[in-house]
Order: structure tokens, then C-alpha cells, then sequence
């Protein structure tokens, strides 16, 4: 009689361990759907911006809630692209293994996915701030029904307004801390809106034939590998001077603008050599660059205010 429960207690362990290893496989699997590091570069602009308001530091909820409302947000954002995509991505040879082209994960589940975690990121935000629920929401709408149902098969010009949703964080973030839209927060997301075409365009000729197998017109497809080198480079020069300014205007102390004058010497540098001496390493070095540029300019954003 002693040995019934026990036997039944073995049998419910054994049970849940398979539920957890069966939640792991899925979450395995589902994992890559976020694009975690675009997604956590995303996010941490985001805070950023709230940052660089100089908030109250004690109100520890709010922050946790800004950063849990932006993964959501994004996450779902960044989802409902790769279910659109998914008979794009099924084309390219650097796209085709991912969950949806493979077949490893089903459509109808990533759409639903997709849209919890919108919904839930956006219901979190609106109890922080309606401005701010606005901004993410605007930039959830520019991202999936501007960018990527409607222009990205069509123009090559749909990379602004994706870039254009890629800043919404940093400005949401701003609004949050404010409580209104200002300068700082519109220069800081026209600095993200100028990098992301350094990272889009970087990948477009790298893989120029995966886009052009997939149909999906790009610059340099359209206008030329040069004309994208060129593009690229006033971008990221933009970009590096809507940082620039906007850490003057906030008043950041004389370290933090010298190593930020420093990595923009360097910036330049890459910048004008790749215009000069044209090459793929040039450009992949480029893309790298911009990318610890801007993640260095954020952290000296949240530790500098």
C-alpha cells in the first residue's frame, strides 16, 4: 500500500520532466525567431533613451517594465517579419535554415506568436505611458505592414522606413523618461535610422546573388555596388554626428566626448579608406565597427547621464 503513492509520485516527476524537455525543444527551436542580438541592441537603445532623461534611478519597476515591454514588443515585431518572410528566406542560402523556411516550427504557431508577444509588449507599455505605447505601436506598424508586407519587395528605398522603426526604441524610451518628443530624442533616433543602412546594405552585397535569387531588390542591385559603398558611408558619417550632437546637447562630461571624438576619428578613418580602396573586408570591417560604435555611444549614454 506504501509503494502505490510512491510509484504514482515517480510516474508524475518522469511526466514533468518530459513536459520541461519537450518546453526546451520548443523554446530551442522558436529562440532564433527574435534575432536575440538585434533584438537586445534594440531594447538597450531603448534604455538608453529612457536614460539619457536622468530618471529617478530608485524606480526599479518602471525600468524593469520599459525593458520588459520593449523585448516584447520588438520580439513580436521582429516574429511577424520572419513569418512574412518565410517564402523569401526560403530562397537565400543564409536564410533558408531557419525555423520557418526549414519547416521546423509551423506558420499558423509563429503568426500567434508573433502576435501575443505584440500585443503583450504593447498592453505593458500603454500602463507606463500612452505617448509611449504610441511610439512603440507606430513603430511595430512601420516595421511589419510598411517595411515588410508592403515596400520591402518593391523598392530598395524600404530600408528607411525600416531604419525608421529601428530608432522608434531609443525614442520611445526618451518619451517615457520626458514625457514628450524633443530634439535629443529625435537626433538619437536618426542616428539609429542612418546605421541601419550600414548593416542592411553591408549584407546585401555580401550577398548579392541570395537577395537577387529571392527577388528582393536592393541597392546595389539597383544602383550599383559603388553607389551603395557611397550611401553607406555618408550614412554612418550621419549617423556619427546625430550622436555627436546629441551628446552636446546633453551635456556629458569632457571624457566622455573625447573617446567618442576618438572613435568617430576612427569611424572617418574606416569611412574614407572604403571609399578610396573599395573592398569587402573594407565593408565587413565597416559594418563591424558601426555596430561597437553604437553599442559604446549607448553605454556612455546610460553611464554618462
Amino acid at each position: 500500500m506504501i509503494q502505490i503513492p510512491v510509484k504514482k509520485s515517480l510516474m508524475e516527476i518522469k511526466s514533468l520532466v518530459r513536459i520541461f524537455k519537450m518546453i526546451r525543444v520548443k523554446l530551442k527551436l522558436y529562440f532564433p525567431l527574435i534575432k536575440s542580438l538585434q533584438t537586445l541592441l534594440l531594447v538597450f537603445s531603448g534604455v538608453a533613451g529612457y536614460m539619457s532623461a536622468r530618471p529617478d534611478n530608485s524606480d526599479f519597476i518602471l525600468f524593469a517594465s520599459l525593458c520588459g515591454s520593449l523585448f516584447l514588443t520588438i520580439s513580436g515585431s521582429t516574429i511577424l517579419n520572419m513569418y512574412f518572410d518565410r517564402d523569401l528566406d526560403s530562397r537565400m542560402g543564409r536564410t533558408k535554415k531557419r525555423p520557418l523556411p526549414s519547416g521546423n516550427v509551423k506558420p499558423l504557431e509563429v503568426l500567434i506568436f508573433g502576435m501575443i508577444f505584440s500585443s503583450a509588449g504593447l498592453i505593458w507599455s500603454v500602463t507606463l505611458s500612452f505617448k509611449y505605447c504610441l511610439i512603440l505601436l507606430a513603430g511595430l506598424l512601420i516595421d511589419v505592414l510598411v517595411y515588410t508586407m508592403w515596400l520591402k519587395r518593391k523598392t530598395p528605398w524600404s530600408i528607411i522606413w525600416g531604419g525608421i522603426s529601428g530608432g522608434m526604441p531609443i525614442l520611445a524610451g526618451r518619451v517615457l523618461g520626458i514625457g514628450s518628443i524633443d530634439g535629443i530624442g529625435i537626433l538619437f533616433a536618426f542616428a539609429i535610422l542612418l546605421w541601419i543602412p550600414t548593416h542592411i546594405m553591408t549584407f546585401s552585397m555580401n550577398y548579392y546573388e541570395d537577395y537577387h535569387k529571392a527577388g528582393i531588390p536592393t541597392f546595389p542591385s539597383v544602383y550599383g555596388f559603388k553607389h551603395t559603398r557611397l550611401i553607406i558611408s555618408l550614412s554612418s558619417i550621419g549617423a556619427a554626428l546625430s550622436i555627436g550632437i546629441g551628446f552636446l546637447i546633453l551635456g556629458l562630461s569632457i571624457g566622455y566626448i573625447r573617446l567618442l571624438a576618438i572613435l568617430t576619428v576612427g569611424f572617418f578613418g574606416i569611412v574614407i579608406f572604403g571609399m578610396f580602396k573599395p573592398s569587402r573586408v573594407i565593408n565587413n570591417g565597416l559594418f563591424k565597427y558601426a555596430s561597437l560604435y553604437m553599442m559604446i555611444s549607448l553605454i556612455m549614454i546610460i553611464v554618462g547621464t
